[in-house]
């Protein structure tokens, strides 16, 4: 029980901060200089107690002036100017106007403003079909955002709860007044609300779930054919057919059998050793729970639960759910739960959909449940994890969220990456969607496909579907294209829990939500607000997701992007893309815009065979993007400690300087025995051509290496290497990216056009000519093509603005050198793989 009441609060601001409050009616709180705290009282009662919001208001003191004529007060910060009225707050008595470069009429709050900004994100995505209403972020092109915390729960010193005292006139917002100070408005509302908190490695792999009445031998065994497909996991969910359902008991009694405690033993005869199976397979286990109707006389645990809670056990009645009583919430977990871990359940997924009273007015079920889950989920040391559904704003504290069952369509997957983007604007940064859809809906085998596709550049890979049987999301039941796509889809993402980890580590430590909106580092431009499906993943790279299918011409999805200024590869071809540019983009279904910057270091698990449960690799690759300079901590740890400063980390740092053209590996900097004592390393560099005199040292001895060229860059092996010791490769002064050679990707794009062949030997002559941009744009132009081929042949025919090298690329009436690439690709890979690129 201690875990659940260890919470730490620090509700009680400086005294410095406050002006008002005592016999006045009004009490406003500096927080920060972009974030007060505006309350209004008429019996001048204030509330000190920390909310689901505010759970530490005791920050550092900023800089402001308060001036006070007796009429009227204003407070001002280098962020904003306050000015009110002293009455009941009103329109046109409390106004906070936000300082800088911001046109006053467009950026001043004034009481009553519900404006959402940006957005945040909403409760759930259940039945969604598409785009739902969002809630507020903290974030805004106007500068200031309000949240009202009038009615939220708060919590009490002793680690319980209680609601508000009621009174219609009281009111308590926090005015964020950050201007296009995204990054800040952020980092303080986690210094107000509390950060993320780390969560497990292993929950960054790809998670198996489905709503379907499995035994127990048919999970085990569909684990292994995943395993035998080469395809890794780290979660094995089961929905809630784990527990008596259609029983005979539960019939007998009257209920739904929608809640339920007790295994199906017709279908798992032994939990026990059925979940150390999956143990034994490095899967975690999660089990599904709908506490609602409470605890039935049927349930194993249900005289335990009794005696526990003074019931008459002998009566057989229902013992109901109220997770506001502290006796049930102790016995909730203490027994009705622990037992069940004790069998080998990891983490709960908590499946509230009944709304948002309890017996305590103003407190939210949900709030309850998500809170006291994850508090409890540190017995025993472990690192909590919970899985549920967003609650408000606070809900960041409890990942992670569960976004309901959304509809099989592409007006669904349309909508996940700016629903996912925007969540972060609210400090939510660890959604899991049903990636592929739950139910309704229709097959689209290129749907499924980039679902995953976007399921590998999400917070969370949670395969899932309905109990439909003809809705699953095994990759084998699909299409070979769409099968090939959904399996190197899966691998990469295993590949890529190394950097996924150490930027976890960083949203974690530094305020920095692993997804973030296109806008966050280009605040003052329109083109970063125009593609809200396009988010940077992490430090390193920019996703542009494809979410709508095909077209019959170039048998590419399309999406629009706007890469911020600076150069940019994409990761997957190798292509060159000067940044500052709005543009199409397109791509085949084996495909996707993964974008990375120059000086960006990507490191990825070189495994040629990926195991479950994502650990420390002992193959390590590194993708490294010439052009300017870069470094990257990667993180890594025993898994054991619950948050940030209780872990022994072990940071190895990369570094490369553009100038001198040298990558520097640095041994991690704590010892430790839970690393592998040598490791395989691999080091590719995206669109460079393969340096002349390219050179290892290994503690400063030179290194043999093995260095090749791939179509998309250049490779170099390094083998095996103490993990002690510093690795250096030299490539030379100043390294530059590859032009991009326009030919050999608008030739694809040619090749694959669904359309006559005469207009195509007219196109590869015009691309292929000694002909001026401007002159090839406008006889492109002048051909009446379809609009969608066109847009597709500009994105690499205007991608990068540097001359092209003079090389031989042939005739209007020859192919031949790309053929014979297209080809060699086809053999080597099996075709251009979404794998390719990062192995």
């Amino acid at each position: 029980m201690a875990q659940r009441r260890d919470f730490p609060l620090n509700p009680l601001a400086d005294p410095g901060a406050i002006v008002g409050g005592q016999e006045c009616r009004y009490r406003f709180t500096i927080l920060a200089d972009g974030l007060v705290r505006c309350e209004y009282d008429p019996d001048s009662v204030f509330e000190d107690a920390a909310s689901t919001l505010a759970i530490n208001r005791h920050l550092p003191v900023p800089e402001y002036r308060a001036v006070d004529t007796g009429s009227d007060l204003e407070i001002i910060t280098d962020k904003f100017h306050l000015r009110y009225d002293k009455n009941e707050f009103s329109a046109n008595g409390l106004s906070v106007q936000v300082r800088g470069n911001l046109s006053g009429w467009h950026s001043t709050y004034r009481f009553g403003d519900q404006s959402i900004g940006l957005g945040g994100t909403a409760r759930t995505l259940d039945e969604a079909n598409g785009r739902v209403p969002l809630g507020p972020g903290v974030i805004s092109k106007q500068g200031y955002v309000a949240l009202d915390d009038s009615d939220s729960m708060l919590f009490t010193n002793d680690g319980w709860v209680k609601g508000r005292r009621k009174n219609p006139l009281r009111k308590d917002i926090y005015v964020f007044a950050y201007g296009i100070d995204y990054h800040g408005a952020i980092r303080t509302f986690y210094a107000l609300s509390g950060k993320q908190p780390l969560v497990p490695r292993w929950a960054l792999g790809n998670w198996w779930s489905r709503y379907y009445k499995y035994t127990a031998d048919g999970y085990l065994a569909l684990m292994d054919r995943f395993r035998k497909e080469g395809l890794p996991l780290s979660v094995g969910v089961l929905d809630m057919d784990w527990h008596l359902v259609d029983n005979e008991k539960v019939k007998k009694s009257g209920l739904s059998g929608w809640t339920g405690y007790t295994w199906e033993r017709e279908l798992f005869p032994d939990p026990k050793a059925f979940q150390h199976e999956l143990h034994k397979r490095h899967l975690k286990v999660t089990l599904n729970v709908h506490p609602a109707d409470g605890i039935a006389s049927y349930e194993e645990a249900y005289e335990a639960m009794a005696d526990a809670l003074g019931k008459d056990k002998d009566s057989n009645d229902p013992i109901a759910f109220d997770i506001t009583d502290k006796k049930f919430n102790d016995a909730y977990f203490d027994i009705l739960h622990r037992r069940l871990e004790d069998e080998g359940t990891d983490f709960w997924w908590i499946d509230w959909q009944q709304g948002r009273v309890s017996r305590i007015p103003g407190v939210d079920p949900l709030w309850m449940l998500n809170h006291f889950h994850f508090l409890d989920n540190k017995h025993d040391g472990k690192r909590p994890l919970t899985f549920s559904r967003y609650a408000g704003p606070g809900s960041h504290r409890y990942p992670v969220g569960f976004s309901g069952d959304t509809v099989v369509s592409w007006e669904s997957l349309d909508f996940q990456p700016e629903f996912t983007a925007t969540a972060s604007n609210i400090g939510y940064g660890w959604w899991s969607h049903d990636i592929g859809g739950h139910f309704r809906g229709y097959r689209d085998d290129e749907l499924a496909a980039r679902w995953v596709q976007l399921g590998v550049f999400s917070p969370i890979l949670r395969l899932h579907s309905s109990n439909n049987p003809w809705n699953s999301k095994e990759p084998w039941k699909f299409t070979q294209e769409s099968r090939s796509t959904m399996n190197e889809a899966l691998r990469l993402r295993h590949q890529l829990i190394p950097y996924l980890y150490s930027m976890n580590v960083k949203s974690a430590r530094d305020g920095e939500p692993l997804i973030q909106p296109t806008y966050y580092n280009c605040p003052d431009r329109d083109e970063a607000y125009r593609v809200p499906n396009q988010f940077f993943f992490g430090s390193e790279l920019i996703a542009v997701p494809m979410t709508t299918p095909r077209d019959r011409v170039t048998c590419r999805a399309r999406s629009r992007a706007w890469l911020p200024p600076g150069r940019h590869v994409d990761t997957f071809s190798g292509a060159v893309y000067d940044g500052d540019c709005e543009k199409w983009l397109y791509r085949r279904l084996e495909e996707y815009a993964i974008m990375a910057h120059e000086g960006s270091i990507i490191p990825h698990d070189g495994s040629q065979e990926l195991e479950n449960g994502g650990k420390n690799p002992e193959k390590l690759q590194l993708t490294v993007v010439v052009g300017a300079d870069g470094k990257f901590e990667m993180y890594e740890d025993d898994g054991k400690g619950s948050g940030v400063e209780d872990i022994e980390w072990a940071v190895t740092c990369f570094e490369y300087q553009q100038k001198s053209g040298s990558l520097s590996i640095e041994p991690p900097l704590s010892k430790v025995p839970w690393l592998p004592s040598n490791r395989f390393w691999t080091i590719r560099f995206p669109a460079l051509d393969k340096p002349k005199n390219i050179s290892a040292l290994v503690d400063g001895a030179e290194r043999k290496i093995d260095v090749h060229s791939i179509d998309s860059g250049t490779v170099v092996e390094l083998g095996e290497v103490a993990i002690t010791s510093k690795i250096t490769i030299e490539l030379g002064d100043n390294p530059q990216l590859a032009v991009t050679d326009a030919a050999k990707h608008i030739f694809r794009i040619v090749d694959d056009a669904q359309m006559e062949f005469e207009p195509k030997k007219l196109i590869w002559s015009i691309v292929t000519s000694k002909a001026p941009l401007n002159v090839k744009v406008s006889q492109l132009s002048a051909m009446d093509l379809d609009p969608r081929l066109l847009q597709a042949i500009m994105e690499f025919l205007c991608a990068d603005s540097r001359p092209p090298v003079e090389e031989d690329t042939g005739s209007a009436d020859t192919t031949e050198g790309f053929e014979m690439v297209e080809e060699t690709n086809k053999a080597t890979h099996g075709g251009i793989s979404f794998k390719l690129p990062m192995t």
